[in-house]
């Protein structure tokens, strides 16, 4: 294990259901995202890190939910993304052929925050592993409900997260109480219809 993921592994904790991934999708993302990403899937399968608090996805499970979120935005045409991560609350972390980690959508609010620059082929491994010592476990949660929902409704599986009911752009608390383990694909397909796409303005 290389250094990077051991210290990503320190900051998280070990595997949450992890899923092995077959050499055809290996095959599938050569060249479309980062090899040194294609290694750890190889060697860590994907799975859920911190109890289930951020994952590491199969993007083609995702398809949908990337096509869903940025249909009509200027990200259509400015690269072609893929959702390599997600929390547990519906943070989205997509990662563009040309730009990298260069867009993160909180579906529960309908906002994003765009890196805005391309990088080279070169780049894109150290851009990889800047991408995961960046990741902090709380950026992950939402009000501190991780624990207390995982007490209550039990750790996520790979296909889960969980989701406010009513959703919170639609007037929903974020609360315990409204909290309930969604299937994750079509949750966020939900979310995505909700609100227009919108950068946060910090």
């Amino acid at each position: 294990m290389d250094k990077v993921f051991a210290r990503f592994l320190e900051k998280f904790g070990g595997p949450v259901d992890r899923q092995e991934v077959p050499a055809s999708s290996i095959e599938r993302y050569r060249g479309k995202l980062p090899s040194q990403l294609l290694e750890y899937w190889t060697e860590h399968g994907w799975c859920g890190y911190g109890d289930g608090i951020f994952w590491i996805v199969n993007p083609q499970e995702y398809e949908g939910v990337v096509a869903s979120w940025l249909e009509g935005t200027k990200f259509e045409k400015r690269d072609n993304y893929h959702l390599i991560a997600r929390g547990a609350f519906g943070d989205l972390y997509l990662w563009g052929e040309k730009t990298g980690f260069s867009l993160k959508i909180t579906s529960v609010f309908s906002r994003c925050v765009i890196h805005d620059f391309e990088i080279t082929t070169e780049e894109m491994n150290r851009e990889l592993q800047g991408f995961l010592l960046s990741r902090n476990v709380d950026s992950n949660d939402l009000e501190d409900l991780f624990k207390p929902a995982r007490r209550q409704l039990g750790t996520l599986r790979h296909d889960e997260m969980y989701g406010f009911v009513p959703a919170l752009m639609l007037g929903g608390s974020a609360s315990l109480d409204h909290i309930e383990k969604l299937k994750a694909v079509e949750h966020l397909i939900l979310l995505s219809q909700l609100a227009e796409l919108q950068p946060y303005s910090f």
